[in-house]
């Protein structure tokens, strides 16, 4: 191991590339190469390396395709939803417009009502109360006509006589 760094220590003056054949190992390591490269053509080695790389190709491709056709399906179907989403937002302003005119019409029929209910209620009040006052009028009435009849018997059988009667008999027997 000494002898190596002693070699290793003194530099290149002294030393020299080893030669086989008569070929320095920059030209062997050309000629392996020049083997390789020829194994590899003559085994096909770029033609699988390219089917491999084809093919690897062809599915990415594959899959960009499938990937643009789940797109379009995708935004196709946001769009459907899209359109749902609107058409339901439609139906429930539909829905919401419906509703405010049937509850308007709801209280506009029913104020209606109660006006019809106040006034047929009104009436029947002024009917209780004429027929009130028509019983009342018939019963003073009848109590006038008690009393007139009262005093006129009173008056009568002050003022009139049998005589005074018979005449007053006699005048109405002969107006008939």
């Amino acid at each position: 191991m000494a002898d190596i760094l002693i070699l290793l220590a003194s530099g290149a003056e002294g030393h020299s590339e080893p030669s086989v054949l008569g070929l320095d190992t920059y030209q062997w390591v050309a000629l392996a190469m020049t083997v390789l490269l020829a194994v590899f053509l003559w085994k096909k080695v770029p033609g699988v390396i390219a089917g491999g790389l084809d093919a690897k190709i062809a599915a990415i491709r594959a899959a960009l395709d499938e990937a643009k056709t789940l797109r379009a399906e995708a935004e196709a179907l946001r769009a459907e939803y899209a359109a749902k989403i609107a058409s339901a937002e439609k139906d429930a302003e539909a829905m919401l417009a419906g509703a405010r005119e049937e509850a308007d019409a709801i209280l506009a029929r029913a104020e209606a009502d109660g006006e019809v209910m106040v006034a047929r209620r009104q009436k029947m009040a002024e009917e209780k109360i004429a027929a009130a006052e028509r019983a009342a009028i018939a019963e003073v009435k009848a109590k006038a006509v008690t009393a007139a009849a009262a005093a006129s018997k009173v008056l009568i059988a002050k003022a009139h006589d049998k005589k005074a009667d018979k005449k007053l008999a006699d005048e109405v027997i002969a107006s008939l």
